[in-house]
């Protein structure tokens, strides 16, 4: 297969690339091996990847080739490669969470997410680089080094899951898994021009996801479109009885949803404009960008109002409490006694198991998950748990009857998805609070466990770079934003003459490496 032949694979969407699949115009193992062959390419320079499975990747390829051939497809996106998250356990991948504390660990199980891959027929790619354990927004805190965005290499990729939006972006993988607990997923898909979606919580199984908060982690897409995003929430949706928050009901059906919302048709939606998502502290491209969105969406038809959601104020003080404190517990279980990483300290005769584990968690875990998990613990405390983690919990309480109230006068809220577009890397590393402050308008929702997207808006007009409208809806009501979110991608379409992607800089070109 010649360049040319290749980057056209690569550049379709993976409902393009299903379609060519069913109509035995290409193979999965040439779409797969495009793929790798483009992580070759251009991943030295973006390092959106921590572990590549090229044989295992082709293997599952050959597997969906054969399945195509005998008419028995597992499901429509058969034969579509995908990256996942490294937060995801893989049986026979190394699974790292981004920390030196489980370098080289490869899981007995897969998490019921990629089992549900495994069974649709997608082959996996290899897992993608993220912050330590999902704990910051810009992939810098990794042990394993920072991902760069396809954009401007010399900028942030958004974090957590910039890996899996980095790789994305950069045409290496069609399709790919991220976790949001507080924005992972949709705040570097605005900073990359990429798809993100944060489901309902319970609505994508957390059995397998290495857990951060377990009231605030969700599994969900990382795409290049609505479509290509309710596809996959599609396979990976649904309930699961090993995960005890797990919704027990069926999923809307997404892909309708998507869709009828690529028509451009929004008459009869009402769209809320959440007042205290936006205005001090926004980039002021940012702002224009979501302004000429609601813009086109009225001309499409919908009704908007103003709301207010006033405890959303308190989102970002209540989620730096309820967060550090379920991490703290969480990662007590990486203590050196079953897996991962052992440091036996030698400067002690005979060290005990008390001092292995602190000498491990000192050399295995990073600055900010000490951070997180000291913030964390104290909340927990004897004497300040009430004043601290049960007052959080009492606030968190009042953003969900924001919701409800917001909910009573609009189908959906929409925003900005982050306040500015992707910072220079370093930038905002010696100031935790700058960098925490990147979640301040997706934060809300992973407190409620509402679904929400983040889909393109635009370039700002300072730098170039992307932005992205975010759109929330009720819990379980996710159809609602792929309706209305690939309805904005079909409106601005129209206005940028075709994906904005396709503005950005040619990685293969460039000299990337």
């Amino acid at each position: 297969m010649t360049t040319s032949e290749h980057s056209d694979l690569t550049r379709r969407t993976a409902a393009e690339l299903a379609d060519a699949l069913a109509a035995g115009e290409t193979s999965s193992q040439e779409v797969t091996r495009a793929h790798l062959d483009r992580i070759g390419e251009v991943d030295g320079a973006v390092h959106a990847f921590l572990h590549v499975d090229a044989e295992g990747a082709l293997a599952q390829a050959a597997a969906a080739d054969r399945r195509r051939a005998a008419g028995k497809a597992a499901s429509p996106l058969d034969g579509v490669p995908i990256a996942v998250k490294d937060v995801m356990t893989t049986a026979g991948l190394p699974t790292t969470c981004g920390s030196k504390i489980l370098e080289g660990w490869v899981p007995p199980y897969d998490a019921t997410v990629v089992a549900r891959l495994r069974a649709a027929g997608l082959p996996i790619l290899g897992k993608t680089n993220m912050d330590e354990f999902a704990m910051g927004s810009s992939t810098e805190h990794s042990a394993y080094g920072p991902t760069h965005n396809p954009w401007d290499l010399d900028r942030i990729p958004g974090g957590s899951g910039g890996g899996s939006a980095a790789a994305v972006a950069a045409f290496e993988a069609p399709l790919a898994i991220g976790t949001d607990t507080g924005g992972s997923i949709r705040q570097p898909g605005a900073v990359t021009g990429t798809v993100g979606v944060k489901p309902t919580y319970g609505g994508v199984s957390r059995y397998g996801l290495v857990a951060l908060a377990n009231s605030l982690d969700q599994a969900g897409p990382v795409t290049r479109t609505v479509l290509d995003a309710a596809l996959l929430h599609e396979v990976i949706g649904g309930h699961d009885p090993r995960d005890s928050t797990s919704i027990d009901q069926p999923l809307p059906d997404l892909v309708a949803a998507a869709r009828q919302g690529a028509t451009g048709d929004l008459s009869g939606v009402r769209i809320g404009v959440v007042e205290e998502l936006g205005g001090k502290g926004y980039q002021a491209g940012v702002l224009d960008r979501f302004r000429e969105s609601v813009d086109l969406m009225v001309g499409a038809g919908a009704e908007v109002v103003e709301v207010s959601c006033p405890h959303f104020v308190h989102a970002l003080a209540t989620y730096y409490l309820i967060l550090p404190a379920e991490a703290s517990s969480n990662l007590a279980k990486f203590d050196a006694m079953r897996y991962g990483l052992r440091v036996v300290p030698e400067d002690i005769e005979n060290p005990s198991a008390e001092d292995v584990m602190r000498a491990t968690r000192d050399a295995g875990f990073g600055d900010e998950v000490k951070r997180r998990i000291i913030l964390g613990t104290y909340a927990l405390s004897s004497g300040y748990y009430d004043a601290y983690y049960g007052q959080a919990q009492k606030v968190r309480t009042l953003i969900a009857r924001d919701f409800e109230a917001a909910f009573e006068r609009a189908d959906v809220l929409v925003s900005p998805t982050a306040p500015t577009t992707a910072f220079r890397l370093g930038e905002k590393l010696d100031d935790p609070l700058a960098m925490y402050l990147n979640d301040l308008a997706t934060i809300p929702a992973n407190l409620a466990g509402v679904p929400g997207i983040s889909v393109p808006s635009g370039l700002a007009d300072e730098d170039g770079l992307p932005t992205g409208l975010q759109v929330l809806a009720p819990a379980t009501a996710d159809e609602r934003v792929y309706r209305v979110g690939a309805a904005v991608e079909t409106l601005l379409r129209d206005v940028w003459g075709g994906p904005l992607l396709d503005r950005a800089p040619d990685l293969a070109t460039s000299g990337a490496r």
